[in-house]
């Protein structure tokens, strides 16, 4: 399905563009999301006139982001989590979790879908994730997994 993308979207296009997505991706996510419309000669005329404004409003988003990308990058967040004996972890540590780690230390809000792990987080040591705020605003920050110490 042809759509007309109304924001920046990383790895498909910038506002305006018209590229080509497999049907259920349009209408699940990018169409639902209000992200894109269906690609034809009346939405092709309505982006062309509010494109300035779409821009506008990105640039306020990317902004936003940018200031979040600053709180968050290249810093360490410390967890103290139980272990078994062998240092792995009893569950693996998911992104809604991370969400809810950056949360409580930074004070913002961020979804679960712009965390990527670049390996699943079950053990003790360090780990390396990134945050996909925006298709021009991305944050690397590690998680150190510490064994909880029974007092």
């Amino acid at each position: 399905m042809e759509i007309i993308l109304l924001e920046n979207i990383s790895k498909l296009g910038k506002i305006g563009e018209v590229v080509k997505v497999k049907d259920g991706y349009a209408r699940n996510y990018l169409l639902a999301q209000g992200k894109a419309l269906r690609s034809n000669k009346q939405n092709l005329d309505i982006v062309g006139r509010k494109k300035d404004e779409l821009n506008k409003k990105d640039n306020e988003i990317k902004k936003k982001f940018l200031m979040i990308s600053e709180k968050i990058n290249k810093k360490i967040i410390s967890v103290n989590k139980e272990t078994k004996d062998n240092g792995e972890l009893y569950a693996s540590i998911k992104p809604k979790e991370i969400v809810s780690l950056i949360e409580e230390k930074f004070q913002v809000k961020i979804e679960p879908s712009s965390i990527e792990q670049k390996k699943d987080i079950n053990g003790i040591g360090k780990f390396e994730v990134q945050l996909n705020l925006h298709a021009e605003v991305k944050s690397i920050f590690t998680i150190e997994i510490k064994k909880h110490q029974a007092s």
